[in-house]
């Protein structure tokens, strides 16, 4: 399981990937209070061959804040196994002293990621000036690309569009999950900056598509993920009624999937599903019994829907089914739009 950890491993300057479309931040499974990794890889698998853009690990769906240093790399070393080199996995990374957050970074030197997300320090509420020194730290520890995760209704602090741009001069910075719930401040960053603006907050994902957001990471995407491929399609092509009629239909099971803290209405949906188990660490809890009736009922109707597949991702689904490739045959090819060369 910890086959990116040897001394074959390629360098993680090899690895690039645009951070646009959907991307989906995993549940981490348990059973019995340990990781499930059979149950992670399975549903790693079936994500990835499910039309979305990429996957994260120990993101804040994934309870990473419940888990060890020693388990999130673990659950790394798992995920990638199972999806093998062509698919993009980020790693997530948070807390709130830089040094110790520095550290944890350069665990992941030699795993073949698309990139890292990090947010900003919780808890400490630093000032702009000490966002970005402690971005910055970041970025000089690392040949990864960074995703900035703007979260404030978690870290206490908001970064903004003016820091994010600042932070945008270094090419190590590509992307920024906005997850502040701010229309406004998701449009500056668009005009403002050059990065890749992901939605972070499931309710607004049609509207930031359509404001040109280059996508989500999204938690509730977990579910029917092939749908929230699809809308990322529809808007795309400009087929904005069809697109609309679509999230229509999503925003029942979003909006129940977010009644509740994330991930444990999620996880819900999934043991539904027969994916995961009910299974959450302390301090988080099951979905209560009344919401678990409400969201069952949704997510009926929404397992109705038609399976959507895109032609152009049939290559990809192919390849998560083939055997898994060890670390001596990663070859990547290096993408000629790759951040890292751009002015």
């Amino acid at each position: 399981m910890n086959q990116y950890s040897c001394g074959q491993a390629m360098s993680s300057s090899r690895i690039t990937a645009h951070f646009q479309g959907i991307w989906v931040p995993m549940v981490t499974p348990f059973r019995d209070g340990d990781i499930d990794f059979d149950a992670a890889q399975q549903l790693a698998c079936e994500l990835a061959a499910s039309g979305i853009d990429g996957l994260v690990a120990c993101g804040t769906t994934g309870e990473a804040a419940m888990l060890s240093a020693a388990e999130h790399t673990m659950l790394l070393d798992s995920v990638l196994e199972a999806v093998g080199p062509r698919f993009p996995v980020v790693m997530g990374i948070g807390g709130s002293d830089t040094r110790s957050v520095v550290a944890a970074v350069q665990r992941y030197h030699d795993h073949p990621l698309a990139g890292l997300l990090v947010s900003a320090p919780s808890y400490v509420r630093p000032s702009q000036d000490g966002i970005v020194r402690h971005f910055q730290a970041i970025a000089a520890a690392t040949d990864h690309s960074i995703v900035l995760y703007n979260v404030p209704a978690r870290t206490g602090v908001n970064i903004e569009p003016q820091t994010a741009a600042l932070l945008a001069r270094d090419s190590h910075f590509v992307a920024i999950k906005e997850a502040g719930g701010k229309l406004q401040q998701l449009s500056e960053l668009l005009l403002d900056t050059r990065l890749d603006v992901l939605c972070g907050d499931d309710a607004l994902l049609l509207a930031s598509l359509s404001m040109g957001g280059h996508g989500a990471m999204s938690a509730a995407a977990q579910v029917r993920p092939d749908l929230y491929a699809q809308l990322y399609h529809l808007v795309r092509q400009g087929r904005h009624g069809a697109a609309g009629a679509l999230f229509k239909t999503l925003l029942p099971v979003i909006r129940l999937l977010f009644s509740e803290p994330n991930p444990a209405p999620v996880k819900a949906a999934l043991a539904m599903q027969g994916k995961v188990r009910e299974e959450l660490r302390l301090p988080m809890t099951p979905m209560s019994a009344a919401g678990q009736t409400a969201l069952a009922d949704a997510l009926e109707q929404l397992m109705a829907l038609p399976v959507w597949t895109a032609s152009d991702k049939e290559e990809l689904r192919e390849g998560c089914l083939l055997q898994l490739v060890s670390a001596a045959n990663i070859m990547p090819a290096v993408r000629q739009d790759d951040h890292r060369h751009h002015g």
